[in-house]
């Protein structure tokens, strides 16, 4: 299975314990294990210039034993035993602190806990997610409790016709299996940008028939047989939305640095807007860009004219 190794970002927030619980629950239900992380505010450093510093070391261990048995007792009704024994608390910045774990230890992948309605946890904020997804290179799920704590049962993967879908339609169905979820694939048809002398001939419906064809040999095959497969129009957000309500999702995986609507899922305004107002997980999937071949080349070409071929340059 994709994930053995989950690493958990765990702070004092109803949001950050969940994020343990949760990473829990899926190494369980994965056949992996989970390790919590903690991240200790390093503020004697605001005081450099006064006395404070010369008992830097001894604070800060002391500070981070404190940190220790507060998480501990927050975690104790949440997480098995075992999980528990592993928790890692370090002074840094939660980021800073993730990544270095999550490097140490080989993680496979990060739960982060997720704050929604008006506003974004610390976890989510501005820098401890978008860090995460943009440096560490490991898939991210921003968790939000499911009823009674029961493991995932709808996963909706909302794929694009990039090289993001490949991977992320993967980790997505291997996640569904292993809990045994039902599994939705969704891909968003955003109308094209009018290029009346690029394109003169790519209509809407043209399009669309185009998109179709390339998810019905290429995009769908990945989740499996008995997947289901839905294709929306729409803008990309809004569209998610709705499938999600509509179908009751419980966790949406997305994947993130592909060449379609799916990287600007992460790196602009649409991730904010879902990390508001889903009312369910978001996995984000890393996606190395440049060693896959674009999945639809045909469905951005002129129809009646093939595409130049490359030319092979001689190393």
């Amino acid at each position: 299975m994709v994930w053995k190794r989950i690493l958990a970002g765990v702070d004092e927030t109803p949001q950050g314990v969940a994020a343990a619980d949760t990473g829990a629950r899926l190494a369980a239900g994965l056949g992996g294990e989970c390790t919590p992380v903690h991240a200790v505010r390093e503020f004697w450093l605001e005081f450099s210039e006064e006395d404070v510093v010369q008992g830097a070391a001894e604070l800060q261990a002391a500070v981070v034993g404190t940190a220790r048995e507060r998480i501990r007792g927050l975690l104790a009704d949440r997480v098995p035993q075992d999980v528990q024994r592993r928790l890692v608390v370090r002074p840094g910045r939660a980021a800073v602190v993730i990544r270095d774990v999550a490097h140490e230890l080989r993680a496979d992948a990060i739960v982060l806990g997720g704050k929604h309605h008006t506003d974004i946890g610390r976890w989510v904020g501005g820098s401890t997610v978008h860090n995460a997804v943009r440096s560490i290179g490991l898939p991210v799920l921003v968790a939000v409790p499911t009823p009674d704590g029961r493991p995932y049962q709808r996963v909706l993967a909302a794929l694009d016709l990039s090289e993001a879908a490949l991977p992320t339609g993967t980790v997505a169905r291997q996640i569904a299996e292993a809990l045994g979820a039902k599994l939705r694939g969704l891909c968003v048809i955003e109308a094209p940008v009018p290029m009346p002398e690029l394109l003169p001939l790519l209509t809407q419906p043209e399009y669309g028939r185009q998109a179709e064809r390339v998810l019905r040999n290429r995009v769908w095959p990945v989740l499996g047989s008995t997947a289901e497969t839905v294709t929306r129009e729409g803008t990309v957000a809004e569209t998610i939305e709705r499938e999600v309500r509509d179908w009751g999702a419980d966790l949406v995986v997305v994947g993130s640095h592909g060449k379609g609507w799916a990287e600007r899922l992460i790196l602009g305004s649409v991730t904010e807007r879902l990390l508001r107002a889903l009312p369910c997980s978001l996995l984000v999937v890393p996606v190395k860009t440049g060693k896959m071949e674009r999945l639809a080349p045909e469905v951005h070409k002129v129809r009646g004219k093939r595409p130049a071929r490359r030319q092979r340059v001689a190393r």
